[in-house]
């Protein structure tokens, strides 16, 4: 079944939603959506009286991580944890109070792990994309790349870089080859706007990708979604 995952975006130690694509070192091309006048630990704390497990925290370049860490205080083994995430410092972040820790290098303790295969497209592929989504790899997000993963980590989180932050919808063909392709747990994020998505990403998927819905929720200054019909979403889904 698919289910709601929240998010706790941070950039510059505040909780923002921002247009993906336009995230890179020069801070005049950032564009922004939101920025929360309330804590990382606020939505930590929103999020576990809903139990909404699996909700992840990114940081999104230097800053983050005492807002990151407070959200974990806030939850402890409640969240997953990515951005800046190594295999040198994945314990650390789990020691922190993380549930999971979200990266792209590979460790050895899977269940802890999950794969960032954050991406974007080109011509008919999804190439990984890395440092802030600017820096496209040789690496294509496809059957055989996941299968090959699988046995390293316990669940994937595919950022559609083009997408995200845009409410224009989410990438359906993409969502539709990750529900043919993953035996593991696997959340899409990117271009969520409308309750009606999770209906349409259950049945491109047959229910085996979760998503996340950031810039176009109430709770990050959106209007496309309502943060308690998201929470509902779960519930019903959860009495199936």
């Amino acid at each position: 079944m698919t289910r709601f995952r929240p998010c706790i975006d941070l950039h510059s130690g505040q909780v923002k939603q921002i247009v993906g694509g336009t995230l890179s070192n020069s801070s005049s091309d950032l564009k922004t959506n939101y920025i929360s006048n309330l804590p990382a630990n606020h939505f930590a704390s929103l999020y576990k009286k809903h139990a909404l497990s699996g909700a992840h925290v990114i940081m999104l370049g230097p800053g983050n991580e005492a807002a990151a860490q407070e959200a974990l205080a806030a939850w402890p083994g409640g969240l997953q944890v990515g951005g800046g995430i190594t295999a040198e410092n994945a314990k650390l972040w789990i020691e922190r109070g993380a549930e999971k820790a979200v990266l792209k290098a590979l460790d050895d303790d899977a269940e802890k792990l999950v794969v960032d295969l954050s991406c974007r497209r080109v011509e008919d592929k999804w190439m990984v994309a890395m440092n802030k989504w600017q820096t496209l790899t040789d690496m294509e997000v496809d059957h055989d790349t996941i299968r090959s993963l699988e046995p390293y980590c316990s669940e994937f989180l595919i950022h559609a870089a083009d997408n995200e932050g845009l409410q224009r919808g989410i990438d359906e063909e993409l969502v539709e080859k990750l529900g043919q392709w993953c035996t593991k747990p696997v959340t899409y994020a990117g271009g969520g706007r409308q309750l009606e998505d999770f209906d349409l990403v259950q049945r491109l998927s047959q229910g085996r990708v979760d998503l996340t819905i950031g810039s176009a929720l109430d709770i990050f200054g959106g209007s496309g979604v309502k943060f308690d019909e998201c929470v509902e979403w779960n519930q019903k889904q959860k009495m199936r």
